[in-house]
């Protein structure tokens, strides 16, 4: 498991732009192949930047009933290139992507081997699908496995290895990305009063949005978060930005970045309008023109902690660890809405930490790799349906 990993460490799929990903997914799919399985490659159309874009799909078991294996092999950007050189040391695996998520594809992997080895799969089978592009919303790999009906709404069960640090996400926000620009005239500096600075537009439009950023921090969740500060609404304006032609001219544009991430009480198409509406109004009020991008929209998806399947995985992290796991609302978005959209009851459960996860010093306990396998073969056997 743990050589496995830093072969999949060692490839530099970052996302965005999306590097290397039908590297990694050959890689995935002969790991596959040399265990005793049949995976199946799917390359995907062009998408974006991303780089030979797949998906790798792989069945075992040849039960009626489907529990789906659901992970990603992108990665978000290194802080150093030294973190594409995984070590291994003391009982851990480092690198970027050891914790989110290429330990847990390893642990999924082994973990449905395992159910295999041990007849754990009596009328049930498990599909893993290991999509390329989490990290910048998924539309292209998880958005086609809906599209061409390669999910089962029927199956009993779904769960991603995400580094949740031994609680269970069940629960997860919904996103908004938007890219907004402003237009202008540019001129030179010696003839500014011939220009139209779309820089001073944008940040009139922006404006606004700020403040609606701080209100919406004293918004309250009723699932339950990791600390009473994570139970907001949450609102990043201007995380990308950018301007003008050079400092000694007018900016003829300039545009900036809006992340929206919504509880599950609130609704896609209410919160998307109220953006796009806070920054036509900003816009009419400057006299600017502005032109709003929409890059990612994405409901918010839940399963309820006491549903059967819910109670069963709580059952079997218990019998593996030795104690009873909490539930938590993901801070972020998860690959699980794609399924319980679908009334498919989905989880995360991973043996990663997310404090660790995107920071310089990424890694994930071996041991932690090999529980987490251990409650995945588990709960093939015993959650109902």
């Amino acid at each position: 498991m743990a050589s496995l990993l830093q072969d999949l460490v060692a490839i530099d799929t970052v996302n965005p732009p999306g590097r290397q990903l039908g590297r990694c997914g050959r890689v995935l799919h002969d790991s596959m192949q040399s265990l005793g399985l049949s995976p199946e490659l799917i390359e995907l159309a062009p998408s974006r930047e991303l780089e030979d874009p797949c998906i790798v799909r792989c069945g075992v078991g040849d039960g009626p009933r489907t529990i789906y294996f659901h992970g990603h092999f992108d990665v978000v950007p290194a802080q150093d290139p030294a973190q594409f050189r995984p070590q291994r040391r003391d009982g851990r695996v480092s690198g970027r992507g050891s914790a989110d998520m290429k330990g847990g594809l390893v642990s999924m992997l082994y973990g449905a081997l395992a159910a295999r080895e041990l007849a754990l799969l009596e009328g049930r089978r498990i599909v893993m699908h290991f999509v390329c592009d989490e990290e910048t919303g998924s539309v292209a790999g998880s958005g086609h496995l809906r599209a061409a009906d390669l999910i089962d709404p029927d199956a009993v069960a779904m769960l991603t290895a995400e580094p949740t640090g031994g609680v269970i996400w069940h629960a997860c926000r919904g996103a908004i990305t938007l890219r907004v620009q402003t237009s202008g005239r540019e001129a030179h500096v010696g003839h500014v009063h011939q220009g139209i600075n779309a820089f001073e537009h944008m940040i009139r439009i922006a404006e606004p949005l700020t403040r609606l950023s701080h209100e919406l921090l004293g918004e309250r969740t009723s699932f339950p978060v990791e600390s009473e500060e994570a139970a907001g609404s949450m609102l990043v304006v201007g995380g990308q930005a950018g301007a003008g032609a050079g400092f000694n001219a007018v900016p003829g544009s300039a545009w900036f970045s809006i992340d929206r991430r919504f509880n599950p009480e609130e609704e896609l198409e209410q919160e998307l309008g109220r953006l796009t509406g806070m920054i036509n109004e900003a816009a009419e009020a400057a006299g600017a023109t502005v032109h709003i991008e929409v890059l990612q929209r994405q409901p918010s998806g839940s399963t309820d902690q006491t549903h059967p399947a819910a109670r069963t995985l709580a059952g079997c992290i218990q019998a593996v660890e030795g104690a009873a796991p909490s539930f938590q609302m993901c801070p972020g978005v998860l690959d699980t809405r794609w399924y319980s959209q679908l009334g498919i009851p989905a989880f995360a459960y991973g043996g990663g930490r997310l404090d660790v996860s995107h920071g310089p010093d990424e890694y994930i306990d071996e041991a932690a790799m090999r529980r987490c396998a251990a409650v995945y073969a588990l709960f093939t056997q015993q959650v109902p349906g």
